[in-house]
């Protein structure tokens, strides 16, 4: 269906063009351009939505030659929130790293166990000593970015997960951490996953006998 619609678009925008380019400048003129530039804005929107589209249903490949063919990500303050943890905690990683990092931040938000909006997950603790979930929080250092394609990335990542893409990377995942570092805390939980340069983890499940 997204696929028609996006024929129909480009075919009148591309009717609209000849027009321009075949009448003789008349009153008409400034109409035709409207539409040009109408039908131009309804293909990209299609363009955009037929993409979100396919990485919600689950056809994502994680490349950054994937990740390049998406439209340039915008929204509110949960995608901000997001957008900002995946730069500082992720952007040198893999996409499919970084898509397991938002996995865990929104893995999160679903338990009842914390905050549940993205960036009351991100921001729980910050300011209390040792209380802070995400180090980049509270690390005494101000969060500037600097790298503006690495945050053009995450935040297309961030869009996506927040759309509604599938969380299957991690298998559950609610903590994770680099893999140069072995922290105590780990030893309690079981490791889910590790994707790029960290390992993934959740809850241990306890039974009845343990």
């Amino acid at each position: 269906m997204i696929q028609r619609y996006l024929f129909s678009a480009f075919f009148w925008l591309a009717v609209s063009v000849m027009l321009t380019h075949s009448l003789a400048e008349s009153p008409s003129d400034q109409l035709l351009r409207q539409e040009q530039k109408g039908l131009g804005r309804v293909a990209s929107k299609l363009i955009e939505q037929s993409l979100s589209a396919s990485a919600v249903s689950g056809s994502i490949t994680y490349s950054r030659e994937w990740l390049s063919a998406h439209p340039v990500a915008r929204g509110g303050a949960q995608w901000a929130c997001l957008s900002e943890a995946l730069y500082f905690e992720a952007r040198g990683e893999s996409v499919k790293g970084q898509f397991a990092v938002a996995e865990v931040i929104l893995n999160r938000v679903a338990s009842t166990r914390y905050p549940n909006s993205v960036c009351g997950v991100i921001n729980q603790g910050t300011g209390r000593k040792f209380a802070c979930q995400f180090t980049y929080t509270c690390d005494g250092r101000a969060e500037v970015i600097n790298e503006a394609a690495a945050y053009a990335r995450v935040g297309k990542v961030a869009k996506m997960m927040l759309d509604g893409a599938p969380r299957n990377l991690t298998k559950g995942a609610m903590f994770y951490h680099t893999v140069n570092v072995n922290p105590k805390w780990a030893r309690v939980f079981t490791r889910t996953a590790t994707i790029g340069v960290h390992h993934f983890y959740r809850r241990s499940t306890r039974t009845a006998s343990n």
